[in-house]
């Protein structure tokens, strides 16, 4: 008995058509391109203006707290005197005075300041009438290093002067002292092998009354 097979024929599938994107789909990826790019930019602006600020930064860091600053050394007001000997005539006048004061050193910089031994010396019209060794020492970040001194002046150096002897009995005395500093600045104590070397010089007034 013959049985016939029933054979099935497979058609292949034709290839579905592509519909075309509604217009909701393509307003759609419009609008995330659109968020994409404003998201960019605003980044881009971020980057940016956090570029400006830190150099901004640096700049005033460098201005203000990098910069190494001229220090200033004053004599103090307080003058305390000792000896005190007025001597001579009006051809030849003669002062022998001993006296205490305090030397200033400020430091403005932000780092300590370390200064050398020097010597300050003490003029009555443009002629050395005394000095005064300055021992090395150090001032403070932003602080004022005070020293006391003791000073001695005398005439023995002074040419005959006519205008000495009207000071001396006026009781009034005027003195000009100088001093120079060499030193280095240790900026926020972490640029302790790039020190500066600093040279400052002073004009001081001095002026003692009432011999």
């Amino acid at each position: 008995m013959n049985r016939s097979k029933n054979k099935q024929q497979v058609y292949p599938l034709g290839s579905e058509s592509k519909e075309p994107r509604s217009d909701e789909e393509s307003s759609f990826k419009t609008y995330a391109e659109e968020l994409k790019r404003k998201k960019r930019i605003k980044l881009a602006i971020y980057i940016a203006g956090f570029a400006v600020f830190q150099t901004i930064v640096i700049l005033v860091f460098a201005l203000l707290v990098m910069r190494v600053k001229t220090q200033e050394i004053r004599l103090g007001n307080n003058v305390k005197f000792h000896n005190v000997t007025i001597g001579g005539n009006s051809t030849s006048p003669s002062f022998d005075i001993n006296f205490t004061t305090q030397l200033r050193v400020k430091n403005t910089n932000f780092g300590p300041y370390k200064y050398d031994s020097t010597i300050a010396t003490f003029m009555y019209k443009d002629v050395s009438v005394g000095q005064v060794t300055i021992p090395k020492g150090k001032a403070g970040l932003r602080l004022t290093k005070k020293v006391g001194i003791t000073v001695n002046v005398n005439s023995k150096d002074l040419p005959s002067s006519a205008n000495l002897a009207g000071d001396l009995d006026s009781g009034l005395l005027m003195l000009n002292s100088h001093a120079k500093l060499s030193g280095k600045v240790e900026l926020m104590f972490i640029m302790k092998k790039k020190k500066k070397i600093l040279k400052m010089s002073k004009h001081f007034g001095l002026v003692y009354a009432n011999f």
